[in-house]
C-alpha cells in the first residue's frame, strides 16, 4: 500500500513538469533582499570556498560519481578554448547532477543556480554557499538585483549554470520543454550557451551484478552563440531556446 501511494504522488507530481519530484526537508527561511550577495567572491570568502571546492570537494566528488555513476565525461574539448563567460544548461535527472557539471568544467569558475528552497535546508544552506550555488530569488522585487549580479558575473569571464527545465525528474529520459531565464541571459549579456546533456547508460561488467540503476554519461556539446541582431530580444531569447533544446533533444536520441 505505501509503494502505491507512493506511486501515486510521484505521478501526480510529474503531471506538472514545473514541480520536482523528489521533496526535500526544508525547515529554515532564507531572507533575500537587496543586500543580498548571490555572486560572493571576497579574498576570504574565495580562499575558503576554492579550498572546499578544488581541495575537498573535487577529488572527493569524482571518486564517488565514479563508483556511484560510472561516470563519463565527453566533450571537453569544446570548452577548452573558453575565454569570455558563458551560460551553461543541461537536463535535470539527478539530485547531485549539479557536481558531474562541476567536474565536466573542471577548473573554470562556474556557479550553479538552484532553487532558493535548497537554502533553507540546515547545513547544506551553508555547504552549498561556499561550492558556488546561487539562489533563485521568488519575489519579483528582488529579481532586478539577481540578474544584476549574474550580468556582472558574465561580464567577469564567470560560467552560471541554469537547469531550464526548472524541474528535478530523476533518470528521466527525455528533454522536457524549457524555462526561457537562461537564454535572456545569454542574449542581453552577448555570451554562449554551452549545452550539456546527462544521458544513462546500462552498466557493464561487474557492475551490472551490483547496481540496479544505469550509470551516467555527461556530454558537453558544442557552445552556441546567437547571431541574429536583426529582430528584437524576445524573439532572440525564443529562437536561442530553441535552437538549444533542440540540438539537446538531438544528442539525447
Amino acid at each position: 500500500m505505501k509503494e502505491l501511494l507512493v506511486k501515486e504522488n510521484v505521478e501526480k507530481r510529474m503531471q506538472n513538469e514545473n514541480d520536482d519530484v523528489i521533496y526535500m526537508y526544508e525547515p529554515l527561511e532564507l531572507n533575500i533582499d537587496e543586500q543580498y550577495q548571490y555572486i560572493k567572491e571576497g579574498k576570504i570568502f574565495s580562499f575558503f570556498s576554492n579550498l572546499l571546492y578544488y581541495i575537498i570537494a573535487f577529488p572527493v566528488l569524482t571518486i564517488l560519481n565514479k563508483i556511484i555513476y560510472g561516470l563519463k565525461i565527453e566533450g571537453k574539448e569544446n570548452i577548452k578554448n573558453l575565454q569570455t563567460g558563458a551560460i551553461s544548461v543541461s537536463n535535470h535527472v539527478l539530485i547531485l547532477d549539479c557536481t558531474m557539471i562541476g567536474l565536466a568544467f573542471g577548473f573554470k569558475k562556474i556557479y550553479f543556480t538552484t532553487r532558493k528552497g535548497s537554502f533553507e535546508i540546515p547545513f547544506v544552506r551553508k555547504l552549498i554557499k561556499l561550492l558556488r550555488a546561487v539562489p533563485i530569488p521568488t519575489e519579483i522585487s528582488n529579481k532586478k538585483f539577481f540578474v544584476k549580479q549574474l550580468d556582472e558575473a558574465l561580464k567577469n569571464g564567470r560560467i552560471i549554470h541554469f537547469y531550464p527545465e526548472k524541474a528535478l525528474w530523476p533518470y528521466y529520459e527525455k528533454i522536457r520543454n524549457f524555462k526561457s531565464g537562461a537564454f535572456d541571459f545569454a542574449i542581453r549579456n552577448n555570451v554562449p550557451v554551452i549545452p550539456i546533456v546527462i544521458t544513462f547508460r546500462k552498466p557493464k561488467g561487474i557492475r551490472k551484478i551490483f547496481k540496479s540503476k544505469n550509470d551516467v554519461t555527461v556530454k558537453i556539446l558544442e557552445p552556441i552563440t546567437y547571431k541574429n541582431k536583426n529582430e528584437n530580444k524576445k524573439d532572440s531569447v525564443e529562437k536561442l531556446k530553441e535552437q538549444v533544446h533542440q540540438v539537446m533533444q538531438e544528442s539525447f536520441k
